[in-house]
Order: C-alpha cells, then structure tokens, then sequence
C-alpha cells in the first residue's frame, strides 16, 4: 500500500504558483501541481475557468466565514472534498453536502 504513495511522480507534488485576481486584487496562489488539476476539473464542471471559479468561490467564502486565515489551505480542502465527493457518488453513496 505504501508503494502506492511513494511511487507519486514529483511533479505531481511540484508546487505551481498562478497570478489570478481576487476581488479585483491581484495575487499569487502557490499549489501542488495535482490540486491545480483538480481545481481544473472542479472549475470544468462548473462551466468556469480556474480564476474566475477560485474568486467566485473567494467571494463566497468571505460572505459566509469572513476573511479567511489561509485560502490556499482552504483550495487543498476543497479539491478533498470534490475528490472525496466523487468516490462517495462511484460506490452509490449519496454525495456530502459542501
């Protein structure tokens, strides 16, 4: 089981910054290079790019939380539950709600 995880390619844990604007602010949001794909397929899915999705779901996270100590974290959290989410919907469970 172990060999599972260690035999990940390094790219995949590579980290990759993107500029992308949020609330009309430009930032950086630094990444591992496998949840930069999985914001992809999440933004897909939801008809959006990745920077219009993240500063839409930014937008959101400030109306019901407030500002958020660490957004980065908050996408690695995201990208679990949608990874997450669509394991549950594979074995027939019912999806959690977001």
């Amino acid at each position: 089981m172990c060999h599972l995880f260690a035999s990940q390619s390094p790219e995949s844990y590579a980290f990759e910054t993107r500029s992308i604007r949020l609330n009309g602010q430009s930032t950086s949001i630094r990444l591992e290079t496998i949840f930069w794909a999985i914001l992809e397929q999440i933004a897909a899915g939801e008809g959006m790019s990745v920077p219009r999705f993240i500063s839409t779901l930014h937008s959101e996270v400030l109306q019901v939380w407030g500002e958020v100590a660490n957004f980065t974290s908050h996408l690695r959290c995201i990208c679990l539950v949608a990874v997450e989410d669509g394991r549950a919907r594979r074995a027939g469970a019912p999806a959690r709600a977001a």
